[in-house]
């Protein structure tokens, strides 16, 4: 300032009569460490969309996993698929249907092969040119599993053949192990399902359904010129069929598809909500057979699309030895169409419904889901401590802070690096609104005051008990009390 007193005189303010003297700040190599200004992270770039905010680095968090792929630094992944982890409304699905929806101006497509809840449906509605295919609940819409799908332009004939043969067999023995309890099937009626499907193939003109496989079977059980052995190896799988043609499941996936999917949507989502409100089984054998369509029509590497593939309760693609091998086949098979398997998981434990205990299923499906390099974790219960260390290798700090995230807060682990995510941060209200799985939990608001239930409330007050004032009660024992008492 000027002058020799400053403003100080006339304005109130301070005196610089002389310039003072701060002295240099002193601390040890562990105090200072703290507060050394450059250690934030420089994050992953700003190469795909906003996904939240880097509470490390204070920073907007882009995030895509071709670009991730494609990334040659230390900060790339070897693979797009990526898993997504963590306790009911800690914000697992929003954060995907963020991530999803801000993709599409990349030119990225979303499909959702079974939409177990209708959650993805209203997506899907609020995006310009998003398909949903209803499956049951009077809809006519059917689809077959056992669709053959595009042509591979990049394998010859007996390549693309090979592989279409060993999707419609795997799907076949799935959904027949399925309805047997996870039974596994003989070699002898895994003779007879290879024998029906190529029967099926040939009377069809290469168009075979499990309407046309199901009559074979009973062909093959029928014709005595069959080995008998054979002829008893179709009689179980023939019964576990009947019930896709003329049971519960009938109407749904016996014939031919009566749907075609768009290549061109932004959004393709399954509604599968109307049959899986009927049991446990019919929700397992419906993804099997959307799962087996939509892998059928996407694994198209000439169609030029990256796809992310949405595995809702992403277990029931692995309930039997068949679905896990070609579940693992597909991840492996991932970055050669394309395609980012998102695969969604409450707990760790969630895979326990694989096999038995120690089983080479449920062994090969910890597996499966440990060598997905890309990982959202987030908010886990106390129980999951243990399963994130030994079957995902996470740090156990890590793990004690995944158990204080709040909803909407992620540790993402992408290739080498981890990143504390908070996806919600950057969330409009018209996404927080869209996105929102747990609007039936909200109390309905018609304006009117709601009166307190007196008596319920009065179930849950503590009862009083008389003071014992009397000279009895000061020179007699304390009652020990025990833990319920109390």
């Amino acid at each position: 300032m000027s002058g020799p007193f400053g403003p100080g005189l006339a304005q109130g303010g301070y005196w610089n009569l002389a310039r003072p003297s701060i002295p240099a700040h002193q601390a040890t190599s562990r105090q200072i460490s703290g507060i050394y200004p450059f250690v934030a992270d420089a994050g992953l770039g700003h190469r795909g969309p906003i996904l939240g905010v880097d509470l490390n680095a204070d920073a907007l968090w882009h995030f895509s996993p071709w670009e991730a792929y494609a990334d040659a630094s230390d900060r790339g992944t070897f693979s797009t698929n990526l898993l997504v982890l963590g306790a009911y409304r800690a914000g697992k699905s929003a954060t995907i249907k963020t991530l999803v929806t801000r993709s599409l101006a990349f030119g990225h497509q979303a499909v959702v092969p079974s939409d177990p809840k209708g959650e993805w449906v209203t997506v899907a509605e609020a995006v310009p040119g998003g398909v949903v295919i209803r499956i049951g609940g009077g809809s006519a819409a059917r689809l077959n599993p056992l669709d053959r799908g595009p042509r591979r332009v990049d394998a010859d004939d007996e390549q693309h053949e090979k592989m279409v043969r060993q999707r419609r067999i795997t799907t076949l023995v799935s959904l027949i192990e399925m309805a047997l309890g996870s039974t596994r099937l003989t070699a002898v009626e895994h003779a007879a399902i290879h024998d029906a499907l190529a029967r099926s193939i040939r009377s069809t003109g290469d168009r075979p359904t499990l309407r046309s496989v199901y009559e074979h079977l009973g062909t093959i059980v029928d014709d005595t010129g069959t080995d008998f052995r054979l002829s008893d190896g179709a009689v179980q799988p023939r019964f576990v069929l009947r019930r896709f043609v003329e049971g519960d499941l009938s109407g749904l996936f016996e014939d031919e598809s009566t749907v075609a999917f768009d290549a061109d949507s932004p959004i393709v989502v399954v509604d599968t909500s109307e049959l899986f409100a009927r049991s446990e089984l019919v929700a397992q054998l419906t993804q099997v057979c959307t799962t087996a369509w939509i892998q059928a029509v996407v694994s198209d590497r000439s169609a030029g699309r990256t796809r992310y593939l949405i595995r809702e309760e992403g277990w029931r693609d692995m309930t039997s030895l068949a679905a896990l091998q070609m579940f693992q086949q597909w991840l492996k098979l991932s970055r050669h169409y394309g395609i980012s398997n998102v695969v969604i998981l409450h707990k760790m434990g969630d895979l326990d419904a694989v096999g038995d205990a120690d089983s080479k299923e449920r062994n090969l499906a910890y597996s499966i889901v440990g060598d997905i390099e890309n990982k959202f974790i987030f908010r886990v219960n106390h129980q999951e401590a243990a399963a994130l260390r030994e079957r995902l290798n996470i740090p156990a700090t890590h793990v004690e802070d995944a158990r204080r995230l709040r909803m909407g807060v992620f540790l993402a682990y992408i290739g080498q690096y981890a990143y504390a995510v908070d996806c919600f941060a950057t969330s409009t209200p018209w996404e927080f609104e869209l996105f929102a799985t747990d609007s039936a939990m909200q109390p309905a608001d018609d304006g009117m005051l709601q009166l307190l239930d007196l008596e319920l409330l009065d179930h849950f007050w503590p009862e009083q008990t008389p003071a014992d004032d009397g000279l009895d009660g000061w020179l007699s024992q304390p009652r020990k009390e025990t833990f319920d008492e109390r």
